[in-house]
C-alpha cells in the first residue's frame, strides 16, 4: 500500500511542479528561434555589442535583406531591440538571458 500511496504522491508533486501548458509552448517557440543558423550567427555578432543591419551583412556575408528579415523575426519574439538614428537602425540583444541560453547550449554540445 506505501508503495502505491508514494507512487501517487510522486505524481502529484511532479504535476504541481510542471509549468502550464501555455508557459510551454512558449518556450517550444523560444527553442525555435533558436533552430536558425542564420538567426544563431547574427546572435553571435551582437554578443559583441550594438551592430546596424549593414555591419552585420558586411561581417556574415549575407544580404541585408536576410539580415533585415531574420531581425525581424528576433524583435517580434523579444531576443533583439532596436535602436533608431535617423534612418539608421542599431541592434542590439534584447537582455542577458540570450547569451546564457546561448552559453549554455554551446556548453551542452562542447561536451
Amino acid at each position: 500500500m506505501a508503495n502505491h500511496e508514494e507512487h501517487k504522491n510522486k505524481v502529484m508533486e511532479t504535476i504541481k511542479n510542471m509549468p502550464d501548458t501555455d508557459t510551454l509552448f512558449e518556450l517550444a517557440d523560444l527553442f525555435k528561434i533558436f533552430g536558425d543558423t542564420t538567426r544563431i550567427r547574427i546572435m553571435c555578432v551582437l554578443f559583441q555589442g550594438e551592430q546596424s543591419v549593414c555591419c552585420i551583412s558586411e561581417i556574415l556575408g549575407l544580404e541585408q535583406s536576410t539580415i533585415s528579415h531574420q531581425l525581424r523575426i528576433l524583435r517580434h519574439n523579444k531576443l533583439v531591440k532596436v535602436r533608431k538614428d535617423g534612418k539608421q537602425s542599431f541592434y542590439s540583444l534584447a537582455d542577458d538571458h540570450i547569451h546564457k541560453i546561448f552559453s549554455l547550449g554551446l556548453e551542452h554540445i562542447k561536451e
